[in-house]
């Protein structure tokens, strides 16, 4: 209700005479009597926190350690699954719905993480039914909607917090427990939003630090289209989808990077407003690539695989749904300010040796088809590139 905009009718239900205070104390008073226990799923922290007073009977179970694997999919139950549904290429599928769906822990001491069952039998059932991988990776009824992120960022704190958690791929913070509605903007309460909504998980806890993460590679494809779409409006960036999906095509079939990096130096980075160029760094601008990229099933975008040569800017794996795809890319990316120009030719060299690098790596070195491509955006929109 309230991501949905509806603040003031969410005030009125919860008050002492709302309708769904007056729900939970008949229940409370139920448990005097007829109810023995009650299990609730699906309300929100915000929510149980207004409830308080008219049902303060409740226990919050959402971090409890022992409840880890409750609602979730482990891997081993995934494999069963496959088995029952008689799925002979186990290894493989595995591989990739680990990649797509898995990731989320409820409590910093988790040892096992767990898949996104909804999704995992949304894939499966799509799967079975047509004897390939789903033209959409995520199932538009568990989605999280562009509308309900974009008013949560209403504020421009929040905006910019979310936009350093894609560029990061997650953020240091603490998980709040019990907050209220009146102060679910603020920043920590802003973070624990996104963590119950799915949006990040529990990564890491050492040194009574927690580090809070992008579960999977689905939920990162969520983040880029927000970021996408939502630069889009505030800067009145206008293209044609044939225009993008020609130029995905040229990279996959034909080897060549250039309509693609040009359409981004030309519809998107010269157009942005100036509060926007302040924000240029090459990760600010590996996230605008990655937004135009996923438009397409084409590619699945990597950022910073690691290789011992180091770690790759961006490693273009051909996606699972287009096995016939041609070339894969290693791409180093480079931003150079104007004011740094007079570098530009070191950066060059450099970029140009960790690419070599890369591509004598284990992983890279006996492979086909891989291109090999160093980008230098400079300034607000102008490039270069280096291609093999």
């Amino acid at each position: 209700i309230i991501a949905m905009g509806e603040s003031e009718f969410y005030r009125e239900i919860v008050r002492a005479s709302g309708f769904v205070r007056d729900f939970y104390e008949t229940l409370k008073i139920g448990t005097e009597s007829v109810i023995d226990r009650i299990f609730i799923t699906g309300i929100s922290p915000i929510m149980l926190d207004d409830l308080t007073s008219g049902f303060n009977i409740a226990l919050n179970v959402t971090m409890d350690l022992s409840l880890n694997e409750m609602l979730g999919f482990t891997e081993e139950e995934v494999v069963k699954i496959l088995e029952e549904v008689g799925i002979e290429e186990k290894e493989n599928l595995i591989n990739n719905l680990r990649e797509l769906y898995d990731g989320y822990k409820f409590n910093k001491n988790a040892r096992t993480s767990v898949y996104n069952p909804d999704m995992v039998l949304y894939f499966l059932a799509q799967y079975k039914n047509t004897g390939g991988y789903p033209e959409y990776l995520i199932d538009d009824n568990v989605k999280t909607d562009y509308g309900r992120l974009n008013r949560l960022t209403m504020n421009e704190e929040n905006k910019a917090l979310l936009e350093r958690i894609i560029k990061e791929e997650g953020i240091v913070a603490e998980i709040v427990t019990k907050f209220s509605f009146d102060r679910m903007y603020d920043e920590e309460y802003f973070i624990s939003l996104l963590f119950y909504m799915g949006l990040l998980t529990i990564k890491d806890y050492r040194y009574n630090i927690l580090e809070l993460g992008i579960p999977n590679y689905v939920i990162k494809t969520m983040y880029w289209e927000y970021f996408g779409r939502k630069l889009k409006e505030e800067n009145n960036i206008k293209y044609e989808m044939l225009e993008i999906a020609k130029a995905i095509w040229e990279m996959a079939f034909e080897g060549k990077i250039k309509n693609f990096i040009k359409f981004i130096s030309e519809k998107v980075l010269k157009v942005l407003s100036n509060r926007d160029t302040i924000k240029f760094d090459e990760k600010y601008i590996k996230i605008i690539l990655f937004s135009y990229l996923t438009m397409s099933n084409i590619y699945k975008p990597i950022s910073e695989k690691e290789t011992e040569g180091g770690y790759i800017d961006i490693y273009l794996e051909k996606d699972i749904r287009m096995p016939d795809v041609k070339y894969e890319w290693l791409i180093e990316l480079k931003y150079v300010k104007k004011s740094d120009e007079k570098y530009i030719e070191e950066i060059i060299e450099k970029g140009k040796e960790q690419l070599k690098r890369y591509r004598e790596s284990m992983q890279f070195k006996d492979k086909q088809n891989l291109k090999k491509a160093l980008v230098v955006f400079i300034g607000k929109g102008d490039y270069k590139i280096f291609e093999e």
